[in-house]
């Protein structure tokens, strides 16, 4: 075969395998629809929840494009349509809110107060608040904590990931003091964004925590084996990497991740192996009232019934460092008002594989 027809054999064959049909594990973006707007002067949006009866409810990290906020921390709440049932201010808190859950034996709403180091209980309807977990007076490792996202065993134990210590944070279902449940290298992170453990959550048999870690676009798992106050940590190892600022993360029934990239704009759909079997979103600009189009620094997500939320942070990381220049910081910095948005992912299972 002359030197010619060898780059023309070498096209046909790659038209030819594009003509064939697509796999069942092909997926479909989609688009991401608006369910709520932050009312004007609200800062990004960033930890959410979502409760039994449908009710959203979505905290704020306290910081605009012009810079931070300042007074207690907000939070709204929303009806399952996305209207606007009530903002609150979080009693006792620092601007700077992020995680919450509710909690599944008490109901209670657990807050992650970011700024000032400690986890609240809220009550959602006038914004009054107590403290439930806080930290030992001496931390082991240098540049304080970063209390970032929570989460639950079966048995009601609350753990709390720290994106500046390297550690999940663990205590009793009626908090207190926390422990170190696990403490590694693998949580911490000197990358961009500068936050190590990030989103996480167990398996629905226990028997590993995944653990999102922002700045080295990766996914941990940590081995969990039965003790007796409850689940006892193994070493720490990679899941799977190349999820480019991995933050909120969440396991479907199936044991499948969803986790939101937020320097890629997208929500990144991970099996039990570890493999991508959906990337769902994307960014589209910014609308003259200073919204985002579909993601833009998306953090957290939910489901409701079929569809996925999603809070666009629209953060620019410039606000922390002017190295933090990122390709999305100049976007966020036109944006004025914050969203969160509704997908519906349109993703079933079919004999082992996602097919849309």
């Amino acid at each position: 075969m002359s030197a010619l027809t060898k780059p023309l054999a070498l096209a046909a064959a790659l038209l030819s395998a594009a003509a064939l049909p697509a796999p069942a594990s092909a997926w479909n973006r989609g688009p991401a629809r608006v369910f709520a707007t932050l009312p004007a002067g609200a800062s990004g949006p960033e930890g959410l929840e979502v409760g039994r009866d449908g009710q959203v409810y979505v905290t704020t990290f306290g910081f605009t494009s012009s810079g931070p906020a300042a007074g207690p921390g907000q939070l709204y709440v929303f009806d399952r349509n996305g209207g606007l049932v009530r903002q609150v201010s979080v009693s006792g808190s620092s601007p700077h809110l992020l995680g919450l859950r509710l909690h599944p034996s008490t109901g209670a709403l657990l807050v992650v107060d970011f700024g000032a180091g400690q986890v609240l209980e809220v009550d959602p309807r006038t914004g009054a608040s107590s403290v439930f977990l806080t930290l030992p007076s001496s931390l082991p490792h240098p540049g304080g904590s970063g209390l970032n996202d929570l989460t639950f065993d079966h048995a009601g134990n609350v753990y709390v990931s720290d994106s500046s210590q390297g550690i999940v944070w663990t205590t009793g279902p009626q908090g207190g003091l926390a422990s170190a449940w696990v403490d590694s290298a693998l949580l911490r992170t000197s990358g961009v964004p500068p936050f190590g453990a990030n989103g996480l959550r167990f398996n629905h048999a226990e028997t590993k925590l995944f653990v999102a870690n922002t700045g080295n676009d990766t996914v941990v798992q940590i081995p969990a084996t039965s003790g007796g106050a409850g689940p006892v940590a193994g070493a720490p190892a990679v899941f799977t990497n190349g999820i480019n600022g991995a933050d909120g993360l969440i396991v479907d029934e199936d044991d499948n991740l969803w986790v939101v990239a937020n320097q890629a704009d997208e929500v990144v759909v991970v099996d039990p192996t570890g493999k991508a079997i959906a990337k769902l979103g994307d960014f589209s600009g910014i609308e003259r009232g200073g919204a985002p189009v579909h993601l833009l620094f998306p953090a957290s997500l939910r489901f409701l019934g079929d569809d996925l939320l999603v809070t666009n942070l629209s953060l620019d990381l410039r606000l922390f460092d002017p190295s933090f220049q990122s390709v999305d910081s100049q976007w966020c910095a036109q944006v004025s008002r914050y969203t969160i948005v509704r997908m519906h992912p349109r993703l079933r299972r079919s004999a082992g594989e996602w097919i849309d």
